[in-house]
């Protein structure tokens, strides 16, 4: 098993990687102390799944256990189920004593999270991720919140969950497609900071693809340790953390702009990812050669670079709404090398929208 500590002072807590650690789940939450009257909240997915044994295992162990369920994908991260889950806890007599579990992908790790921000104004929360995208990257951290029907997380707030257990067994049922979109995000982290990891995407494609459990394993801790140490150096944002949000300006525009219904959180952000390089090549930031082969790695794992029936005008109102602008100035994340990347604001929007219009008929 491998571990990664968050040091955040009294916000400290460590990140679980192993293999059938689901199976321990009872024994980890209550070395976290999360113990007493808990909320399971996951998707109804999730919940054929692995509810039983969850719920089973922790009633076992003494607690009781609140089963809250939700429809799955991102359509489900609204406030109206946000204030569905806080009428619940407050009928089942949840209090500040209670706690919590977050058990599914990133959707659900975000929702729960920002009901346990701000229920009672804040009771403790675990993160029990269950898709590649929730191990990588939307379980730690932090950030919790909902979207809005024209942009995504712009309602939310920073807190820490107080402990992490990814179990990379939950991999073996994620869907081929949904596994693929988890693998965009580990791209983003080889690409702002992990050349090493940039080339092992390359180099380990087949490996990768059969979901080898070691190599996982090395992949998701890789992963938690770049964003660990950039957490712990900018916990809210205010500076070197917006490097996490590589690909996620015009990403998150691409889901808001297709309802968050046509493409998986990695997907746009592939998409994204692919925009920002050709944004950093136009101004001169990013080498043409690293927009060829970090396109040639997109495509290597079957995510898209374009899409053919988003307007672009709608992706560019949804890209000025973005919550990382600055003063009214979109920032923008472009990659200069594999595992260097820069921060620049202002974009010229006319550079933007020829960019768009480039990668809207992107296809392979």
């Amino acid at each position: 098993m491998r571990q990664v500590t968050v040091e955040l002072a009294a916000r400290s807590y460590t990140i679980h990687i192993g293999t059938d650690l689901l199976d321990r789940l009872a024994e980890y939450l209550e070395k976290a102390g999360l113990t007493g009257r808990l909320a399971l909240v996951t998707d109804s997915n999730v919940l054929a799944l692995y509810g039983t044994t969850v719920l089973e295992m922790l009633s076992e162990a003494g607690n009781t256990v609140v089963p809250c369920e939700i429809g799955p994908g991102e359509t489900s991260k609204t406030l109206d189920n946000a204030g569905r889950l806080y009428h619940r806890f407050l009928l089942e007599l949840l209090d500040r004593t209670s706690a919590v579990i977050a058990l599914g992908g990133g959707v659900v790790g975000d929702l729960a999270g920002f009901v346990a921000a701000t229920y009672m104004r804040g009771i403790p929360y675990a993160q029990v991720p269950t898709t590649l995208v929730a191990q990588v990257d939307s379980s730690v951290g932090g950030k919790v919140g909902v979207n809005l029907p024209e942009t995504k997380n712009v309602v939310g707030s920073f807190y820490q969950p107080r402990i992490v257990v990814t179990d990379v067994s939950t991999l073996r049922t994620l869907p081929e497609r949904e596994y693929r979109a988890g693998l965009a995000e580990v791209l983003k982290y080889a690409v702002i900071a992990d050349a090493d990891l940039f080339q092992k995407l390359e180099s380990s494609r087949e490996a990768i693809l059969a979901r080898d459990h070691g190599i996982l394993e090395e992949l998701i801790e890789r992963c938690c340790r770049i964003k660990a140490r950039i957490v712990e150096e900018d916990e809210t944002e205010r500076g070197p953390r917006v490097v996490l949000n590589y690909g996620h300006t015009i990403g998150h525009a691409v889901e808001a702009s297709s309802a968050y219904d046509r493409f998986l959180h990695g997907e746009a952000i592939a998409i994204g990812m692919d925009g920002a390089a050709r944004i950093g090549a136009a101004l001169g930031v990013t080498d043409p050669e690293f927009v060829d082969r970090q396109a040639a790695l997109i495509d290597a794992y079957s995510l898209p670079r374009g899409w053919s029936e988003l307007p672009v005008p709608e992706v560019m109102t949804a890209v000025a709404m973005d919550k990382k602008r600055a003063g009214g100035a979109v920032r923008f994340v472009l990659p200069s090398a594999p595992g260097c990347v820069t921060v620049r604001d202002g974009v010229d929007g006319r550079v933007v929208h020829r960019v768009l219009e480039r990668i809207k008929e992107g296809a392979r």
